[in-house]
C-alpha cells in the first residue's frame, strides 16, 4: 500500500493553511454559487473539511472524499456523524449518477498525473445532477499582472516543490496544458461563472452541462 503522503501534516495541517485559504473559501467559493438548505455538496479531495463545513454550516448535506486516510480521519472527526466521508479513489467513485447538486475541486486537479485528472473529471461530471454545477479552483497560467501576479508567481513553486517530485512534475503539467479551461471545454461543459485571483495565478470557475442560452 502506497504511503500517506499527509499522514504527517494532517495534524496541523489546519493551523497553517486555513488562514491562508479563508478569504478564497468564504468570499469567493461560497459566493460564486450560493448553496441552499438541503443542496447535496461532494468534495474531491476534501482534504480535513475545511470547505464542507462552511456548506454544512449552510444546512447542505455534505460528503466528502480523499485519498489520504489521515485527512479523511481528521474530516470525519470535523464534520461528524452528519457528513459522509469516504478513503477512496476519485477515478473511479461509488456514488450513482446524477447524485450531487455542487461537486466542488480546489487545488486538487493540479496534483494528479493527466490521465488520472481526466478520468477524475469524467467522475466529478458523471455524478454531478444534470442541473447541477462543478465549482473548481486551481491555478492559471495566467496572463500574469505585475507585481502581486510575479510574487506569487515566485512563491508558488517552492510550496510545489516542497510536496515531492511527482507533485511538481504533475503541477507542471497542468499549466501547461493550460489549467481549467481546456479541462472544461474538454468535457463539453459551459462555464457559467469565473473568478480570477491572484494577480492571474489563481483561477475559480462554476460549469454546468447544458447551455445557459437554450
Amino acid at each position: 500500500m502506497a504511503e500517506d503522503p499527509y499522514k504527517r501534516i494532517a495534524g496541523f495541517y489546519d493551523t497553517f493553511v486555513e488562514p491562508f485559504t479563508r478569504e478564497l473559501r468564504e468570499k469567493y467559493m461560497l459566493k460564486i454559487f450560493l448553496p441552499e438548505k438541503g443542496m447535496r455538496v461532494l468534495e474531491v479531495g476534501c482534504g480535513t473539511g475545511l470547505n464542507l463545513k462552511l456548506y454544512q454550516k449552510k444546512g447542505c448535506q455534505v460528503y466528502g472524499i480523499d485519498s489520504s486516510g489521515a485527512m479523511v480521519k481528521k474530516a470525519g472527526r470535523k464534520l461528524g456523524k452528519q457528513a459522509e466521508i469516504h478513503l477512496g479513489d476519485a477515478s473511479a467513485m461509488q456514488y450513482p449518477d446524477n447524485s450531487f447538486d455542487l461537486v466542488i475541486a480546489m487545488l486538487t486537479l493540479h496534483e494528479m498525473r493527466e490521465p488520472v485528472r481526466l478520468q477524475v473529471m469524467d467522475e466529478m461530471i458523471r455524478v454531478m445532477e444534470t442541473k447541477g454545477r462543478l465549482l473548481l479552483v486551481d491555478f492559471h497560467p495566467g496572463p500574469i499582472c505585475f507585481p502581486q501576479g510575479w510574487l506569487y508567481k515566485a512563491v508558488i513553486p517552492f510550496f510545489e516543490i516542497s510536496a515531492g517530485k511527482e507533485h511538481f512534475k504533475n503541477y507542471l503539467n497542468f499549466l501547461a496544458k493550460g489549467g481549467l479551461p481546456p479541462l472544461i471545454e474538454k468535457n463539453h461543459l459551459y462555464i457559467e461563472k469565473t473568478k480570477t485571483l491572484g494577480g492571474g495565478n489563481l483561477s475559480l470557475f462554476t460549469a454546468i452541462k447544458t447551455d445557459p442560452r437554450s
